[in-house]
């Protein structure tokens, strides 16, 4: 009865399925395409090819590396507050493609500083590199220079000047400066940086005094490392760390003469709390290639170091790592944006973990942009391996999203393509901010 009923109603009877329906014993012939077992593949270097993010980067990282350089690098100021904000930023803008372009081919060079870059990030400054993993500057300015991508070397780096040099000879080296209250002593890195062949001076305006940076305070970190009972216990987790450093040269801030001591320590004893604009002046006569300002916080400043002879600013806030509750440079990029965009080089750093995080900050009006934590979580993850993965996982993501925007190449970048919907935006209604969406 009830199959009549159906068919009275237009529906197929049960007894009609489709032979693709009809239930059977499997055959071996069918199974043997569906059972084809991935090869299983072992070593540091099958673990990086499945990192797919820097997240992943960041996962491997501190499995490998002991807690006092791991938290160096993963934290921040304070309650690192800033550096949350910084990450929500990106996390919170909204991007607005078009459809219907032809976007076979993505272009992913642009021009900084008056030179060309193959994508549109470079390797920001870090110190205790080699703390992190032995490598260190080593790994990264060689990748970098791999790439085409610009590399810089920190005052308080672990490799010198001319030895970033010699590794990395066809590199696009640069050298950031921390200026110290000795200015013989600034004049002397100047010189060495100008002659091993680095062609820009960035010089870091931020640090005044140090951050508290409380991970650091309570891990004891210093260099070389303290070997107290827990180090140990943390290192016997973690053997091939510390293979590699008992079994390289020992780390000391290769730039400056040997320093045992806290980050703090350093920067309160020997960098210059009386550093002003006037002593850009002082750089600009000095250093004859291109100087950019670092720990840009606001319009007003950006304007002045322009004004004092700069040919570039970096909007940053160190990373979170000095003033908790600092202004997030993502949110004040349209801003110095729209008055300086031409002007100078505006480049950007603090908080960026993926590719369309760079291509968020380009659109919003930076030139380029730097990595730190991210390239530090590859060099953990991997040395020179893990670096080059870095920076392919950022490249594969930035010239996918772009692509998927309707892009293909950085100058087409405008506000237009994105919308900040933070709650942390400014309400200044700048280009790029969709006020009403501000909480």
């Amino acid at each position: 009865m009830i199959p009549e009923q159906n068919a009275s109603k237009g529906v197929a009877p049960l007894s009609n399925k489709p032979p693709a329906l009809t239930r059977r014993v499997p055959r071996v012939h069918d199974l043997a395409p569906l059972m084809q077992f991935k090869k299983p593949q072992l070593g540091a270097a099958a673990k990086l090819r499945r990192a797919s993010t820097i997240w992943d980067l960041r996962d491997l990282a501190k499995r490998r590396t002991p807690k006092a350089p791991f938290d160096y690098t993963d934290g921040a100021a304070e309650s690192e507050i800033t550096l949350r904000r910084a990450r929500e930023a990106f996390t919170n803008v909204e991007f607005r493609p078009g459809v219907l372009r032809n976007v076979e081919t993505v272009d992913l060079s642009t021009t900084v500083m008056g030179r060309t870059s193959a994508l549109p990030f470079g390797i920001a400054p870090t110190g205790f590199t080699r703390m992190m993993q032995s490598e260190g500057e080593y790994a990264g300015s060689q990748a970098a220079a791999a790439a085409g991508i610009p590399y810089t070397l920190s005052t308080m780096g672990t490799a010198s000047i001319e030895d970033v040099a010699a590794a990395a000879p066809d590199g696009r080296n640069w050298f950031q400066l921390y200026l110290w209250t000795d200015r013989q002593k600034s004049r002397e890195l100047i010189d060495r940086a100008a002659a091993a062949g680095f062609d820009t001076l960035m010089v870091t305006v931020d640090t005044a005094v140090a951050g508290e940076r409380l991970r650091d305070v309570r891990n004891g970190m210093t260099i070389p490392p303290a070997l107290t009972l827990k180090t140990v216990l943390d290192a016997s987790y973690r053997p091939a760390w510390w293979f590699n450093f008992l079994t390289h040269e020992p780390l000391s801030f290769a730039s400056l003469n040997r320093y045992s001591g806290t980050v703090a320590d350093l920067i309160n004893s020997m960098f210059d709390p009386t550093l002003t604009f006037d002593d850009l002046e002082w750089l600009r006569r000095t250093w004859k290639g291109n100087l950019v300002v670092k720990g840009i916080q606001t319009l007003e400043d950006a304007r002045k170091a322009v004004d004092y002879g700069a040919d570039g600013i970096v909007v940053s806030n160190h990373g979170g790592r000095q003033l908790d509750r600092a202004p997030i440079p993502l949110h004040l990029l349209p801003e110095i944006a729209a008055e300086l965009k031409g002007k100078t080089s505006i480049i950007l750093d603090t908080g960026i973990m993926s590719g369309g995080d760079i291509v968020a900050a380009l659109a919003l009006g930076a030139d380029f942009t730097l990595i730190g934590r991210a390239y530090l979580y590859g060099l953990m993850a991997g040395g020179r391996a893990g670096v080059d993965r870095t920076i392919e996982i950022l490249s594969t993501q930035a010239a996918r999203t772009l692509a998927l925007m309707g892009v293909d190449r950085i100058a087409d970048l405008k506000p237009e393509h994105v919308r900040l919907l933070s709650a942390y935006a400014p309400l200044s209604g700048s280009p790029g901010l969709d006020a009403a969406a501000v909480d």
